[in-house]
């Protein structure tokens, strides 16, 4: 704890200090419970992204041993050539947004290749596009997380540390400021109780 003057103008700074934290220390706390819902709600899109993305998988249980019979299925019949992303803002923290992806499917020959090959390259779309927005929302809670992680030890430091520390401040300068009031009205009094008695 930094020494402090026993002063007037020092009793003014630590007053404007503590109404300067008064006054920061709720639209911090707005802040930290605003994040905190954010969390909640990228965690619970977190869930449904996740149980979507096991049906999908449920579904494609009963015919995914076709993909492998006839080798038509690869990993060059698809790719992602685009994922697009915006940009959003919670609580001044800049968060990415999950906006879709475009996909570029391999030209193929329909009278030679069986018919639920196209029924499985949007499925496979669909698992995809639920797999980057996983990811978008897992960015966006991670800098959620960093946020608040930071504005909880703000919240913590007015709270428990400088609004305290600047009270007792104030409270001791008062203290010191009227001991030495009091002391000058003595001396004073003294001093008038001397002249008096040396008129007399």
């Amino acid at each position: 704890m930094a020494k402090i003057r026993l002063t007037k103008n020092e009793l003014k700074k630590q007053k404007d200090s503590l109404k300067m934290y008064r006054r920061y220390l709720p639209t911090l706390m707005l802040k930290k419970q605003q994040l905190q819902g954010e969390i909640r709600l990228t965690d619970t899109r977190l869930k449904e992204l996740q149980i979507e993305k096991e049906k999908l998988d449920e579904s494609f249980k009963t015919w995914i041993a076709v993909f492998g019979e006839t080798g038509v299925f690869t990993n060059k019949l698809l790719k992602i050539v685009n994922l697009k992303t915006g940009y959003g803002n919670i609580a001044g923290v800049a968060i990415p947004v999950f906006k879709g992806a475009d996909f570029e499917v391999a030209s193929y020959d329909m009278l030679q290749t069986p018919l639920w090959l196209d029924i499985a390259i949007e499925c496979m779309k669909r698992v995809l596009l639920l797999e980057l927005e996983s990811e978008v929302v897992r960015e966006q809670k991670k800098r959620l997380d960093k946020e608040l992680r930071t504005t909880t030890q703000r919240v913590n430091l007015f709270e428990k540390i400088k609004i305290p520390e600047t009270r007792g401040n104030i409270k001791k300068i008062q203290v010191y400021l009227g001991d030495q009031q009091t002391s000058a009205v003595v001396r004073g009094k003294i001093a008038k109780t001397g002249f008096e008695k040396a008129a007399n």
